[in-house]
């Protein structure tokens, strides 16, 4: 994953329609790592001889590993460090397999002056197809008032 180039955007810089965009290949240690830190041990996640039987016919990532990209974007990009998540709505769509390539694109569509509350729409696709959708909401801090002295 390519994601610290940590943008910090303080509230005034946002504008509708401002976006980012970053690609995670999943890795099987992703999915291990997520099950162990989540506690969620689904065979779904991590048995090849279960999920073989299941109608995705192998592994598939966590969703919530899935969601979790989105976080990477809000926290090192847009907005960047300093922003709070506030909520999140989520819909998965598909799934997402070892060795997909993830495409999440977050983009501005509302700014609200009280309490500095940034919305954005979250978009997780594979293969040109979404695989997960939904809106963040976030509070972003204010430009430093200059020093009086």
């Amino acid at each position: 994953m390519t994601v610290p180039v940590l943008n910090s955007y303080y509230f005034e810089d946002l504008k509708v329609g401002m976006r980012e965009t970053i690609l995670k290949t999943v890795m099987d240690s992703d999915v291990v790592g997520f099950a162990q830190i989540s506690g969620d041990d689904n065979p779904l996640h991590l048995s090849d001889v279960y999920a073989a039987k299941t109608r995705f016919g192998q592994r598939i990532a966590h969703g919530l590993y899935t969601a979790s990209l989105i976080s990477a974007v809000l926290g090192t990009r847009l907005p960047g460090p300093g922003a709070v998540y506030m909520s999140q709505t989520l819909n998965f769509m598909g799934p997402v397999r070892i060795g997909d390539v993830v495409v999440v694109d977050v983009e501005v569509i509302e700014l609200v002056e009280k309490g500095r509350r940034c919305r954005l729409h979250c978009e997780c696709s594979v293969d040109n197809q979404v695989v997960l959708e939904g809106e963040a909401t976030v509070m972003v801090p204010g430009r430093p008032k200059p020093a009086i002295g």
